[in-house]
């Protein structure tokens, strides 16, 4: 009889969890090479069997942990997500479903929760979303004045990039990613009106240079909260820990002394004279 605890520690040990990421990054090059014509040639039926050997060892893994953890398995959001993703990849991608083959790749993804410093990267982010959306908020509010002001200063002389509030935003997109905006954009905008460097120099730094950092600084300082509350945790756990061996060692010196003292007193009585 099989010990769910027993299947649990087995199933998340190292060197299952080294096989699954090694299956993972093998089923990411199988994946790729399928969409080559000239080695689906020669190779087709070895890399559809080998597609479904992977396939079968991620439901063996998935099934191993439901047995091991049971409705706990649910509770864990990297659990979750494996399961979704090997869920998807047994959808049949026959008839109408054939445009399903492609989310196949998904199962590649299953190797941000294979290994840790991924799980970290993603739930700092995840982290920082609160944050994240505060800057696109005013990112958003900043693109929508210098759009209305853009509509209004070169929509009458560039209405295919300056038409109207959308259009405006979408080049102004385009400008802040700095993709062809001088030669392109800014430039051609000049020669009709030789003062708009004075409207696209500040919305580049202010766009470009500033609200970008923004995100990347809250990004890197909810890494670094994390790391910080991480580092607090071990610290936590390695006092808790030298707590209770030292309170198991007082407890011991107590004992061995309550002893000696009554081997002391055995001692006394014995070499006292009759």
């Amino acid at each position: 009889m099989l010990n769910p605890s027993q299947v649990g520690t087995w199933v998340e040990s190292m060197p299952v969890q080294r096989f699954i990421i090694v299956l993972i990054i093998a089923n990411a090059v199988t994946l790729g090479l399928e969409t080559s014509p000239a080695v689906m040639a020669h190779f087709a039926a070895e890399l559809r069997a080998f597609d479904t050997l992977v396939l079968a060892v991620f439901v063996l893994e998935i099934g191993a942990k439901l047995f091991a953890f049971r409705l706990s398995f649910f509770r864990n959001a990297w659990n979750l997500f494996d399961f979704v993703i090997v869920a998807v990849a047994l959808i049949p991608t026959s008839g109408p479903l054939t445009v399903l083959r492609a989310l196949r790749v998904l199962r590649v993804l299953r190797l941000i929760s294979s290994v840790p410093r991924l799980r970290f990267v993603v739930e700092a982010l995840l982290h920082a979303v609160p944050g994240i959306s505060s800057i696109a908020a005013l990112m958003l509010l900043l693109f929508y004045v210098f759009a209305v002001m853009a509509t209004n200063l070169f929509g009458a002389g560039f209405p295919d990039w300056f038409g109207s509030v959308g259009a405006s935003m979408y080049t102004l997109f385009q400008i802040m990613t700095l993709e062809s905006w001088s030669m392109g954009i800014v430039r051609p905008v000049m020669d009709t009106y030789p003062w708009a460097w004075a409207f696209f120099i500040p919305f580049i730094l202010i766009a470009t240079f500033t609200m970008l950092n923004l995100f990347i600084g809250i990004i890197v300082d909810t890494m670094q909260a994390m790391h910080g509350a991480e580092h607090e945790a071990d610290r936590e756990q390695i006092e808790g820990t030298v707590h209770g061996d030292t309170k198991r060692v007082l407890a011991e010196l107590d004992s061995l002394r309550s002893e000696i003292a009554l081997l002391r007193a055995c001692l006394e009585q014995q070499q006292r004279p009759d």
